[in-house]
């Protein structure tokens, strides 16, 4: 089993793919390293592809302590560096999209482009009176499923993220079980999460400073908070493209693997075309097998 010791944590991780070229999957909450399963196949085609379990997640070590957002960005530099994989292709979804564009304003150097999916930073949105009733409904589902973890029904919890915030009514039953015992497993570190002041916080300012190519994408069947959180992140972005995945929500790369594999290639190969351009003119895509 691959373990490898970085920034004060043991991380599970592993690669694959014989290309020079790397590309690094941050998942998002609750999940792991088998959330890209469905891509890695493709991509380690064309890349060196590191997956690896966050802190408090699946195989990886749990904390004694509550981690942080930030000790999530520290984990992912220490292992890029550890692994020798800079300057890599860094792409996030969800809360690892949240990682991502936080790694960004850390360390650009250690990119050659960014990626991401729907990061849930909601500050970003606390001016936006029309945002509003969806984001405290949002507050409310999330409110009570920490509540259930916080009385140790772990099940239960886990059973109403994925039903009322991860995927809808039904999702739990027609899991694999599998998935089922993998959000179970990682519920708590979930909460922990919920504890950090930052975790939905990103400083837009200093994001301005990353110029290297970056995708921001989104699905046509998320809540409607997410398209205003990457229009504000592109907006801050110098070199921002973005696309739209038709028919698709919060994790595309489960629900449209093809797609995702397609417009995620097609984006590094155009930013490698054009020399001396950063990236591609921000643009509003729809996933090519839609």
């Amino acid at each position: 089993m691959p373990m490898i010791s970085v920034n004060g944590t043991e991380l599970y991780y592993e690669i694959n793919g014989a290309s020079e070229i790397p590309m690094v999957l941050v998942h998002g909450s609750w999940g792991d390293h088998h959330n890209w399963n469905t891509v890695v196949p493709a991509l380690a085609r064309s890349f060196r592809v590191l997956t690896f379990d966050r802190r408090g997640h699946s195989q990886s070590a749990r904390e004694q302590a509550p981690g942080t957002l930030h000790d999530d960005v520290m984990d992912v530099v220490a292992l890029v560096e550890a692994l020798e994989l800079a300057p890599a292709h860094i792409v996030g979804n969800s809360f690892g999209a949240s990682i991502t564009l936080r790694l960004a304003c850390e360390r650009p150097d250690l990119f050659k482009s960014l990626s991401a999916h729907e990061p849930p930073l909601f500050a970003l949105l606390e001016g936006d009176a029309k945002l509003q009733a969806p984001l405290a409904a949002m507050d409310q589902r999330v409110g009570a499923v920490a509540e259930l973890l916080r009385s140790g029904e772990i099940d239960a919890g886990a059973r109403l993220f994925v039903e009322t915030i991860a995927f809808g009514p039904g999702a739990w039953d027609s899991a694999p079980e599998r998935m089922r015992q993998t959000f179970i497993s990682n519920a708590l570190t979930w909460f922990d999460e919920l504890q950090d002041p930052g975790w939905n916080r990103l400083d837009l300012q200093r994001l301005q400073r990353f110029t290297k190519p970056a995708l921001l994408t989104r699905g046509d069947q998320s809540p409607p908070f997410f398209p205003a959180v990457v229009a504000q992140v592109a907006r801050a972005l110098p070199q921002a493209s973005q696309h739209l995945f038709a028919g698709a929500g919060h994790v595309p790369h489960l629900e449209q693997p093809e797609a995702y594999v397609n417009v995620l290639t097609g984006f590094i190969a155009g930013t490698q075309e054009r020399p001396g351009v950063s990236a591609a003119p921000a643009t509003e895509g729809r996933a090519l097998n839609a």
